[in-house]
């Protein structure tokens, strides 16, 4: 394994022009020390735990050192946030410091979160909280063992520093990781300074080292269009399946990669509720679970708008035409195998009904999921821990009659059903009430051990794991009382 500081950097993002970053170096933070890390992320930069609790990896991870090789930056973009656009934005409270080549020749950039001011840092202190690095850091590496595209999460480094939110908290430090932190308002920002040349730099940089394959073709801003917006639906059909609301799908925060970017005020669903707003700051219900997919498409037309300079109106039209098509087929995709039926239009019916029956019960999204992995089809089964979860017994009983004939014409075998269906439907996902309480022993007790245990709970989210069985469980009450906005 590779020591720290022998990283081997090519920041490629560092070599573009300066229009589209700032150089800063980050703001240093007294005493740091390592809250928790990821062993999965750090072989991703082929490392091992014996390097990132160094004393010296940790004062780089704060911020308060830099090795050779790295060139510290802040990025420049805009974005539509809630609707309205925003000039200028850009990375506030996040320091690149650049990006690793690994063993494979995989580049991943590494970005300091709450590393200090930058210059778009607009009045704020450019500090994370302990409280959303730890729900960044779980929520980053969960997803990634759910299948789901993201940003990865190296480790928290804290400190004791005040930092001033609705209370006085302290201070820490995100290491993500991912190939590029480039999104739509990347392009936005330029797009609205009537400046094209550095919409079609930035484009050409995108396809050269991220969608290679696209320049060759004909019309290769089309393409990264059509592939951006492919990606996008998939992974908005990666997002409902599993009952994930981002909470604030702002421009700034849509991925160019397709990867789930900024982790703020998240939510998994627990009791499916398909108008779920997660974020409290979302007054509208702008970015409700079940609006997510809209507003991609949304998001989608205005990346498209940034590149009819390059194109046409028409031919950027049609490159994001498929994006519902697309979305729906993804998600019928999804949803078919999470109730172990083909893919087909005879199956719709059957899953929006059963979605429609979760949501007049409010029954708990996971649990019904992985219960209903063990779903007998036999005639007279009355699969009463399934049936259990509802108040309508008899809707629930006349939908359950249904799945099982469909399950029997297809010759279904429960066994082999089953073991496919635990396989997509996970037992373990990051509950809100989990977090806090990770959150409330590292803030008040200096316990990280519940972090710990929950990473490596949520990093075998499809496994049984019957010592952990009740982190499975329902919400207590007290969970309803919990909010998330954008502070968080």
């Amino acid at each position: 394994m590779a020591k720290f500081e022998s990283l081997t950097f090519d920041n490629g993002f560092a070599r573009l022009p300066e229009a589209y970053f700032s150089r800063v170096c980050p703001t240093p933070v007294p005493d740091p020390y390592l809250v928790c890390y990821s062993p999965e992320a750090l072989a991703l930069l082929d490392l091992d735990a014996s390097e990132i609790t160094r004393p010296e990896t940790i004062q780089t991870l704060a911020g308060n050192q830099l090795l050779p090789g790295m060139d510290a930056l802040a990025a420049l973009y805009a974005g539509h946030q809630f609707g309205h656009f925003v000039p200028q934005l850009g990375d506030g409270r996040a320091i690149l410091l650049g990006e690793v080549k690994n063993a494979a020749g995989e580049g991943w950039e590494l970005q300091l979160k709450g590393a200090g001011r930058t210059p778009y840092s607009r009045g704020g202190d450019g500090r994370a909280v302990l409280r959303s690095s730890i729900r960044e850091f779980l929520c980053s590496e969960a997803m990634h063992a759910l299948g789901i595209p993201t940003t990865r999460a190296l480790c928290i480094v804290g400190s004791d520093r005040p930092v001033y939110r609705e209370d006085e908290e302290t201070a820490a430090l995100v290491t993500r990781l991912a190939p590029s932190f480039v999104r739509f308002g990347s392009f936005e920002v330029f797009y609205y300074r009537n400046q094209i040349e550095p919409i079609r730099h930035l484009a050409d940089y995108v396809i050269a080292r991220y969608y290679p394959e696209l320049a060759t073709r004909a019309e290769p801003y089309a393409e990264l269009l059509r592939e951006v917006a492919r990606r996008t639906a998939e992974l908005m059909a990666q997002w409902q399946a599993v009952g994930f609301s981002h909470g604030v799908m702002n421009t700034d925060n849509m991925s160019i990669l397709g990867l789930t970017l900024d982790y703020g005020p998240f939510g998994f669903l627990d009791a499916f509720d398909p108008g779920y707003i997660c974020n409290h700051s979302d007054t509208g219900g702008r970015y409700a679970f079940d609006q997510q997919p809209d507003v991609a498409a949304w998001n989608i037309t205005k990346l498209a708008q940034t590149l009819v300079p390059l194109l046409s109106v028409e031919t950027a039209s049609a490159a994001i035409a498929d994006y519902p098509q697309q979305f729906g087929q993804a998600y019928v995709a999804r949803m078919a195998a999470k109730f172990g039926l083909p893919a087909s239009g005879e199956t719709v019916p059957l899953l929006m009904d059963a979605l429609q029956l979760l949501a007049q019960n409010h029954v708990d999204y996971t649990i019904f999921m992985r219960r209903l992995g063990d779903f007998d089809s036999a005639t007279a089964a009355s699969n009463a821990p399934l049936r259990d979860l509802f108040l309508d017994r008899a809707g629930f009983d006349a939908w359950a009659l249904r799945y099982a004939a469909a399950l029997r014409q297809q010759g279904s075998d429960d066994t082999a059903r089953g073991q496919g269906m635990r396989a997509v439907n996970p037992k373990y996902i990051l509950r809100n009430h989990l977090a806090e309480v990770a959150i409330r022993r590292a803030a008040d007790e200096r316990d990280y051990s519940e972090i710990n245990r929950l990473h490596r709970l949520l990093a075998r989210p499809f496994d049984e794991q019957p010592e952990n069985a009740a982190y499975a469980a329902e919400p207590p009450d007290w969970a309803r009382k919990i909010e998330v906005s954008c502070s968080s």
